[in-house]
């Protein structure tokens, strides 16, 4: 058996997960999870509800997706984009900027997350969290203890592993 064999043979996610783990609420505004998601560097994180149990997982891509279908209404778009030209043949922009107004989206967290979670105990073999990883196309498994979250293993620990082979 080669030595790469034995190290990943052996190694437990205990070994790789992170123990700090940061997470969402159900109830955010998407401005506040992109904010939350850029403010800590992270592109994704376990969502929790008001009595602090996990309910999904949420990333920026969810945020992008949303992005990308919040448009699709019909006459939105073009209803604003008529004001705006008014507007615009009748005011100075120093005018038009008075009328600016930011326009908060209803959407929260859980109209957006991925209510799937992947669990993992800590005493599990990183070679088939790594398994799981792969077959369910994710980038975070979540570490718990019974029904407690103690941590995360991403894809980033999970190259960590593969650096020092």
């Amino acid at each position: 058996m080669s030595d790469t064999q034995e190290i990943t043979g052996e190694t437990t996610v205990s070994d790789v997960m992170s123990s700090e783990v940061l997470s969402a609420e159900a109830g955010w505004s998407l401005d506040k999870l992109a904010e939350f998601l850029i403010d800590n560097s992270i592109s994704g994180a376990p969502v929790t509800d008001a009595g602090g149990e996990l309910v999904g997982v949420v990333s920026m891509t969810d945020i992008v997706r949303q992005s990308g279908t919040a448009g699709n209404n019909p006459g939105s778009e073009a209803t604003h984009d008529v004001y705006r030209y008014e507007l615009e043949r009748h005011l100075s922009q120093e005018e038009i900027k008075i009328f600016h107004t930011h326009y908060e989206s209803p959407v929260e967290v859980r109209d957006i997350m991925t209510p799937m979670i992947f669990k993992v105990a800590e005493d599990d073999n990183i070679k088939d969290v790594a398994g799981t990883m792969l077959k369910g196309n994710i980038h975070r498994v979540f570490v718990t203890r019974g029904k407690k979250l103690v941590g995360i293993v991403t894809s980033l620990d999970m190259l960590k592993v593969i650096r020092d082979i």
